[in-house]
């Protein structure tokens, strides 16, 4: 697979021939969501594009053997937040997770093959949403995390955020434990059942600027904050089996891990380093951090743009755990020094390994329970993989932006001499967010065609510390913005790739920054990909769902204070300085970036006579997660591209051209 005889095919940019088909990224895929043990056996979550993108939890027994617990149809996955996260938990045989369908709880022994409502039908349709939760210590109780909307309310404003409890085994009527934070996450029972902890916030705070961390004494009723400044973000609260609490906090510029001692009521740091344990909690429950029980502490960091595993040894000593990963989502404490970890690296997709470790910081085995999918097995030759380079340039205003660069690669095909490559500008979502530098067959599809890659990690990306997350506040569409431009000028400066074809995609917080640097007069792309992005600020403050509601205030302007602020924003009132060509993909079931944000755009690019093309997918939500969607929206957009570009689609995938309006 890597040439014949003959050499490499000459073919331009764009046009090569791959065996990394749209077909190929959604062959067999899931994605790793999270991983627990469960007595011998490890549970964890693969969410599934050939069935739907619905989330089955899957067991693997002692003996290696895995089953499927969830009957036909059912989905682990929660709506809170719209983002869920945590929609599942297991002790003893039993499962307990979040419905899709109707987001109730349920309650099953894994053994079993019906699950049994443990929640009430809510009086509105999936109106009562649970996630979060956690068992007490006695079996008897859950905590956890319910977002009730109303059936005749008023939108994000009535919708209410609260830390319930209710019985574990047999259905029952929630119990309010607390309510009157506009957020909730976090609720943990002490070892000894005596005590719970939560962390909260406040609008216009998204979780990552300024939360409390709060625990109750259940016994007398009393409320201590252990954390609460307001320019303090903390996460991953956990007890630990002597009742004190550790959890993760960015107090110094950087989140770190912490130790509170519930005898003083004091708090002391565990790691202090520059790098960043935490990550933006767009999704609950994720977990950075597990503490061994001799103590140590093996954590995940970012550093430079790359995630990783360190240790904290018994002697505060902190050293990086030479394991290759790139990328970790979960660090979970298995059975004594071993450690459940979902991680993958920039040559192979996540996978869930059990590490077992030796004394102070050595490694002692390690076992892949759910291996990533074979590249072989794809029929992918590793040769056809671009590895991820960090990068630092400089951008406007003397601040220096990041970005991950991937060349084009492929051993069966080279461009004519003297050709440069057409770049992708990649924008992650959020924008609060960062570029992931793991196996990501979806880029591959881009890089092995000829295309370079840079994603980029723009003023405001997280994994720098605090300092650079923050160089976003107010500046949303415009530092954002720059940084793109910098990242393209930079690469196109140095010769690596072809001024004149410099294009630029992303999904909601990306396709708005895609929007907003083409709706400009000196654009400097050619071309751009937005995939249910926000065209209309205005529209989004009034009626996007209740967590980012008021996330604009502090990325823009507080609403309607600023509205002059946001009509200068939003890319349909630069109507008239765009001019460069646009596809628009768009799910018609987002509750996150409502359809109406892409109909408005593609509606007023028409109308003006620039050339556009339209992709709406039927049952789709925030992003895509259905297989035969996934392949379309790629497979879009490379047509997009080369008819806009001139080049040849490889006819041996045939792809159906997209239908560009104005071209």
């Amino acid at each position: 697979m890597s040439g014949d005889a003959a050499g490499p095919r000459i073919l331009p940019y764009g046009s090569w021939t791959t065996p990394v088909t749209s077909a190929v990224v959604v062959e067999s895929a899931v994605g790793l969501s999270d991983a627990r043990m469960d007595g011998d056996d490890v549970l964890w979550g693969e969410r599934r594009p050939t069935e739907g993108g619905r989330t089955q939890l899957v067991r693997r027994r002692a003996d290696g053997t895995t089953i499927d617990l969830l009957p036909e149809g059912q989905s682990a996955r929660t709506a809170v937040h719209e983002y869920g996260g945590a929609a599942w938990w297991v002790r003893e045989g039993i499962l307990w997770f979040a419905s899709w369908d109707d987001q109730r709880l349920y309650r099953l022994e894994v053994e079993a093959s019906t699950a049994v409502p443990i929640t009430p039908t809510p009086e509105t349709p999936r109106g009562d949403r649970y996630g979060d939760g956690d068992l007490s210590p006695d079996g008897r109780w859950i905590a956890c995390v319910r977002e009730h909307h109303p059936g005749d309310g008023r939108g994000a404003v009535d919708v209410r955020n609260e830390i319930v409890r209710l019985a574990a085994n047999e259905e029952s009527i929630p119990e309010v434990l607390v309510t009157g934070p506009d957020f909730v996450s976090n609720p943990r029972w002490s070892p000894a059942g005596d005590r719970l902890c939560w962390i909260e916030w406040d609008h216009p705070h998204m979780p990552w600027d300024a939360t409390r961390l709060v625990v109750r004494d259940l016994a007398s009723g009393r409320d201590t904050v252990v954390v609460g400044e307001p320019n303090e973000a903390c996460q991953g609260a956990s007890w630990q089996a002597d009742g004190t609490l550790v959890f993760i906090s960015d107090r110094t510029g950087w989140w770190s891990l912490y130790r509170w001692s519930s005898q003083d009521e004091t708090v002391t740091p565990l790691v202090a380093i520059a790098a960043d344990i935490g990550e933006p909690p767009w999704v609950l429950g994720r977990s950075r951090y597990a503490v061994l029980p001799d103590g140590r502490i093996v954590f995940a960091r970012w550093r430079d743009g790359f995630d990783g595993l360190a240790i904290r040894l018994l002697d505060g000593t902190v050293s990086d755990l030479d394991l290759g990963f790139s990328s970790v989502s979960c660090v979970r404490a298995a059975t004594g020094s071993e450690l459940l970890v979902i991680a993958g690296t920039p040559s192979a997709e996540p996978s869930i390994t059990l590490i077992a470790l030796g004394d102070a910081n050595q490694v002692g085995s390690r076992v892949t329970l759910c291996p990533a999918r074979d590249l072989a097995d794809l029929g992918v030759d590793a040769a056809y993989v671009s590895t991820p380079e960090p990068v630092a340039f400089p951008s406007t205003g003397g601040r220096t932006a990041y970005g991950l660069f991937y060349t084009p690669t492929n051993p069966t095909c080279v461009a004519p001499d003297g050709d440069l490559p057409p770049l992708l500008v990649f924008i992650h979502g959020g924008p609060t967010s960062a570029a992931d530098p793991v196996l990501d067959l979806g880029l591959q599809y881009w890089t092995s065609r000829g295309f370079a890659v840079i994603d980029v990690n723009y003023a405001g990306s997280t994994g720098y510390g605090r300092a650079y997350r923050d160089a976003l506040d107010g500046e949303w569409g415009v530092a954002d913005v720059e940084d793109c431009i910098a990242a393209a000028a930079w690469l196109a400066e140095q010769g690596r790739v072809d001024p004149s074809r410099l294009c630029i995609r992303g999904g909601s917080a990306g396709g708005y920054t895609t929007l907003a640097a083409l709706a400009r007069a000196d654009t400097a792309f050619a071309a751009g990909g937005d995939s249910y992005g926000i065209a209309d600020l205005e529209v989004i403050a009034r009626e996007t769902h209740k967590f980012e509601s008021r996330y604009l205030d502090s990325l823009i302007a507080p609403y309607p204070e600023g509205r002059d602020i946001y009509r200068e924003r939003s890319p349909i009132h630069h109507v008239d300085a765009f001019t460069r060509p646009l596809i628009v993909i768009q799910g018609l079931e987002d509750e996150v970036v409502p359809p109406n944000q892409s109909a408005m755009i593609v509606d007023a690019l028409r109308s003006k006579g620039v050339p556009v093309a339209y992709v709406p997918f039927e049952g789709e939500q925030h992003g895509f997660r259905r297989a035969e969607n996934i392949r379309r929206a790629l497979d879009a957009e490379l047509s997009f591209y080369a008819q806009v570009f001139g080049f040849e689609l490889p006819p041996a995938e045939g792809i159906d051209p997209v239908a560009i309006e104005n071209l």
